[in-house]
């Protein structure tokens, strides 16, 4: 057991009421500091702690923080302003194997009830946890009644035990679903309330408003009152009486109010000191536009923030925005005054936030609140999905995202969001530029983009290409239902529209089935003569718009079409410009429940939002854009359509010999490295992942003593030559197949003894695999999204191919699903041509014990099975290597800033 100053860190974390700590390990300086929170205890709370009234019980306390590191203990303090305000204990038994220890918490008078004690005790359990603690043990007076709420409301599973006057509480520390969902309830109070001040400010600061017309800071002045901000507004400049109207003051601290929110817009040499005199003065939140800060200068800022509770948006950003008419804050020196809707809005870019703004302006599209993250020292995507989730205003969520913080983290408040409200984004930096040259094929293939795509993926984010991609889809999301499946019927006035706009269906995945010959009829009777009513319709170019109304109609409520696309040219025989045709598309009855978009092909711009009756219909110029934003909607509905997925519960799962295995093999191997076959067997071994048998030879004698042992009823062996760091044995001629009699496996084992006996440190050993399909599956831990599993076809063509699917772990059981079926071979595992489907459970189990075995253990860099082979009665690994790393365990649930 590691003692806690051994190997704790500083992390920053939130209250419930939005106010900033520091959780950090106890020092042995902390004595008088511990001391001095036990000295301003009531005698009322010292008791409920000590259970009796003595200063002696908590000099005692104090003083064990200052004893030497201590093996079994660990303590906990939460500082905020210099003080420490709580502190949370653990300490077992040093002979108790039992993985227990017991429990002491304090939280300093007037603290209360702002989340301290459970935010030490997060972070406690998540240190138990890594030190192999699997239980928590506390004694209270059955008095106390906020203690005994903060143990039951930690979403563990708390038991009491009742004896005389006290409570005996056992805490297991599971890492449970219910546990992390009430993390995640605590922590989006905390973030939600840490906004308020960014967001909805009653009282702004601009910090460097110069009279020069090139001024951000004078932009910024500008859009704050001409968009009629409703709160207090001043601007700091020590050269000016007033600008733009806005009297100025020499410096923050002479302002006669202090601000919610100091807008920063100075020279990157005066942006800490600005913010340390912000932080002095008791102001809440930070808006960082000037750009161009080194490291030491962009310390300073983030210290001064998290030092005097501030958040922070930027550096080196367009601004923020909050359209509510409560607010009407417009902090942004874009072009224009974002209109007000419901469309939330972050990016990175700040180009692309104003593309982002003017392409919804054109749409129509109002926004609730805009975000421009800049160089995301703080706020995140991640805030703002949760500031979005709660501000009842916001039902759609775009997103420009070049980097994440806390992937894993981002991703579980997406799921949670993407079920209310869609959540878009651009997929920037598609190309195979950054794909690198590896030593296994999981590395080779886990490019960002495939780590990236996992994650929007699993998320249910809706991934678009582009920014006009982006506009596209949000324009169909926002106005219109989202079809029940994927079946599309196109409507044209001309045959050669409906050609393209059916073709562009068809390449986007989508579906074109021929109508019901009763719907069929029905269409027939209200179309001009000559019409056509295959899929795609032609109602010729005859159709008038009470048809052409009737035609739509009956479609986009009948039980055959989820959408209609309705794909129009301007012709002399209905109108000259289609515009009476157009309005049969915006008269639209009531009782239309299916999606409907339409394709002008005449049409000058992107996409334009028709008004409607009953709402509004998009409009595109291109085909292929509708039948994109089209497929995006189908494949929303799909995923709303099925249950969130859950984590199954693997039998037969040994994590604490894993990670024995794993810390043998590091303390023989320090830097780490490949496993030997016989380690990598017995890890395999403690996850139930199956294996070909096989046998260990580092003679002659004992591969032909194996073989023998290990030949099936044909008597065929393969024999594998080893030795670490061997990567791609087909490549290197390490692999001998179709061995039979004791000669051939003599003369393979001596090829490679002339080949390879300088490294090579012996031969596996293996059974002759019957036929089956080769697939290929594999882990690589990625440091800043952790482990992605990476599954598709196998073998020899695995690279050359390049047809696989990821998904990063922990995998669930919607996710393996997805990831078997996505690649292009997938068809092969179900059966065809007559032959049955392989051992479909067995391939599921096979990646959920990978998941496992790579969520269990930070240290597996790189695991890599090639082949494994699927047949219809089983599914085995012929062939693993797997690569450590002296890596520690990182929570990436625990409640910290950046």
């Amino acid at each position: 057991m590691t003692a806690i100053r051994a190997s704790g860190e500083r992390v920053h974390a939130l209250l419930t009421d939005g106010t900033t700590v520091c959780v950090r390990p106890a020092r042995p300086d902390d004595r008088e500091a511990v001391l001095g929170l036990y000295s301003q205890m009531s005698d009322a709370n010292l008791r409920l702690r000590f259970f009796s009234v003595s200063r002696r019980s908590a000099e005692q306390a104090a003083a064990r923080v200052a004893q030497p590191e201590e093996a079994g203990y660990r303590a906990l303090v939460a500082e905020h302003g210099g003080r420490i305000i709580g502190i949370a204990e653990y300490r077992t038994d040093g002979g108790d194997a039992s993985g227990s220890a017991e429990i002491s918490l304090a939280v300093g008078d007037g603290r209360h009830h702002r989340g301290v004690g459970t935010l030490l005790l997060e972070h406690l359990v998540s240190a138990a946890r890594a030190d192999g603690i699997r239980t928590f043990t506390a004694d209270a007076l059955a008095e106390n009644h906020e203690v005994l709420k903060v143990f039951a409301d930690l979403g563990l599973r708390a038991e009491r035990r009742f004896a005389g006057p006290e409570v005996h509480c056992v805490i297991p520390l599971d890492d449970t679903e219910d546990y992390r969902r009430s993390v995640e309830r605590r922590g989006q109070t905390a973030d939600v309330a840490s906004l308020v001040p960014l967001l909805r400010p009653g009282c702004v600061a601009v910090v460097g408003a110069g009279r020069g017309p090139g001024s951000v800071g004078r932009a910024v002045l500008h859009n704050l009152s001409t968009g009629r901000f409703t709160g207090a507004l001043y601007a700091v400049n020590p050269a000016a009486a007033s600008v733009l109207g806005v009297r100025c003051y020499p410096a923050v601290r002479d302002l006669p109010r202090v601000p919610d929110l100091a807008v920063i817009a100075v020279p990157a040499e005066g942006v800490g000191q600005v913010a340390e005199e912000c932080g002095r003065f008791g102001v809440r939140a930070l808006l960082v536009l000037s750009s161009g800060l080194d490291a030491h200068r962009s310390s300073a800022l983030l210290t001064a923030c998290r030092e005097h509770d501030m958040r922070l948006v930027g550096p080196d950003c367009l601004g923020v925005a909050n359209t509510e008419e409560r607010v009407r804050l417009d902090a942004t020196f874009a072009a224009a005054h974002p209109a007000a809707g419901s469309a939330g809005v972050a990016v990175q870019s700040g180009g692309v936030g104003i593309a982002l703004l003017g392409g919804l302006e054109r749409l129509g599209i109002g926004v609730s609140s805009f975000v421009s993250l800049g160089d995301r020292y703080d706020v995140s995507g991640n805030d703002l999905l949760q500031w979005w989730e709660s501000d009842g205003r916001t039902d759609l969520a775009l997103l420009h995202l070049e980097s994440f913080g806390n992937p894993r983290a981002f991703s579980r408040t997406a799921r949670r969001v993407t079920r209310r409200m869609p959540i878009l984004t651009v997929d920037a930096g598609r190309t195979e530029a950054g794909r690198r040259a590896a030593a296994s094929h999981t590395a080779a293939a886990a490019t960002t983009t495939m780590t990236r795509r996992a994650l929007f993926a699993q998320a249910g984010i809706t991934a678009t290409r582009s920014v006009p991609e982006l506009l596209e889809t949000a324009a169909l999301l926002h106005t219109q239902p989202l079809p029940a499946a994927s079946r599309v019927v196109v409507v044209t006035n001309a045959g050669g529209a409906g050609v393209l706009a059916a073709d562009a269906c068809a390449e986007a995945g989508l579906n074109l089935p021929p109508l019901p010959p009763g719907l069929a009829d029905d269409l027939l009777a209200v179309l001009p003569a000559g019409a056509s009513t295959a899929n795609p319709v032609d109602a010729t170019a005859a159709v008038s718009e009470e048809q052409l109304r009737a035609c739509v109609d009956r479609l986009a409520t009948h039980d055959g079409a989820d959408a209609v696309l309705v794909a129009l040219v301007p012709t002399a025989v209905a109108a000259a410009t289609g515009d009476v045709l157009v309005r049969a598309l915006t008269h639209a009855p009531a009782r239309r429940s299916r999606t409907v978009a339409a394709v002008l092909l005449d049409q000058d711009v992107p996409v334009r939002l028709l008004p409607s009756d009953n709402g509004q219909v998009p409009a595109y110029a291109d085909p292929q854009a509708a039948a994109r934003a089209l497929a995006h909607a189908a494949e929303r509905a799909r995923r709303l359509a099925r249950p969130p997925g859950t984590v199954p519960v693997l039998d037969g799962v040994d994590t604490t010999r894993g990670r024995a295995v794993a810390d043998r093999f590091l303390r023989r191997h320090p830097d780490g490295g490949w496993l030997d076959p016989r380690t990598c067997a017995e890890l395999l071994d403690c996850y139930g992942i199956p294996q070909s048998p096989w046998a260990w030879a580092e003679t002659e004698d004992e591969a032909v003593w194996a073989a023998d042992r290990l030949k099936g009823p044909d008597g065929h062996v393969v024999l594998k030559a080893s030795w670490p760091g061997l990567a791609h044995k087909t490549a290197r001629h390490a692999i001998h197949l179709d061995l039979r009699g004791d000669a051939q496996v003599r003369a393979a084992f001596r090829d490679f003894d002339v080949r390879f006996g300088h490294i090579m440190t012996g031969a596996v050993v293996q059974p002759l695999a019957p036929r089956g399909i080769e697939l290929f599956a594999g882990v690589v831990q990625d440091e800043v999204f952790g482990p992605l599993v990476l599954f598709g076809l196998g073998g020899t063509a695995t690279e050359v191919l390049a047809d696989h699917a990821a998904r990063l772990a922990p995998l669930t059981d919607q996710d393996v699903h997805d990831l078997i079926t996505a690649p292009r071979c997938a068809p092969l595992l179900f059966g065809r041509d007559g032959t049955g489907p392989v051992d479909l459970q067995g391939l599921e189990q096979f990646l959920l014990r990978l998941s496992r075995m790579a969520s269990d253990l930070p240290q597996l860099a790189e695991a890599d099975f090639d082949p494994v082979l699927a047949r219809p009665e089983h599914v085995t690994a012929l062939d693993a290597r797997i690569r450590l790393l002296p890596r520690r365990a990182h929570d990436p649930y625990l409640r910290r800033l950046r």
